[in-house]
């Protein structure tokens, strides 16, 4: 097992959230200098394969931010021994991956807002039926979320 921390960002489909918060990830680690591995996936299988949503693309693109080349796939069992975190957009994904986790899994399952102060147990919301503003607000909350969690990563470390 490394030491580098390992996250996997979970959403309903994978091609909205989680890979906008995969992507705020892996730069906000980048530009702080923190080694970490970050990954994202959904819940539901029907986007397996898919590139992320445009608008994803284009929010996280405004911020510098290149996630068009992730492409969505389904949790799976071996992803509870390979993450440290898994962390959910919002209670629903979080009670089935609470239903999924193995009864050995080694991974610390939490919310994306359970790591801004103030915002414990909320949820990101689902930006695929709204508008551009959906996507800037959920760009807004998963960078919050991943400059909570690489605090907390690194004062584990």
């Amino acid at each position: 097992m490394s030491d580098r921390p390992s996250v996997l960002f979970v959403c309903l489909g994978n091609i909205c959230r989680s890979p906008m918060a995969e992507g705020a990830c892996r730069a906000a680690a980048n530009a702080r200098e923190i080694g970490v591995t970050v990954d994202s996936a959904g819940t539901g299988s029907w986007h397996a394969g898919e590139p992320p949503d445009g608008r994803a693309v284009a929010m996280a693109a405004r911020k510098g931010v290149d996630i068009s080349g992730l492409r969505g796939r389904q949790v799976q069992a071996a992803d509870f021994h390979r993450f440290d975190h898994i962390v959910a957009m919002d209670a629903d994904n979080l009670a089935n991956l609470r239903r999924m986790a193995p009864a050995d899994a080694r991974a610390h399952l939490s919310l994306m807002l359970d790591h801004v102060p103030g915002r414990a147990g909320q949820s990101v919301g689902d930006p695929y039926y709204g508008g551009p503003e959906g996507f800037a607000r959920v760009w807004a909350e998963v960078w919050a979320g991943a400059q909570g969690l690489l605090d907390r990563l690194t004062r584990k470390g």
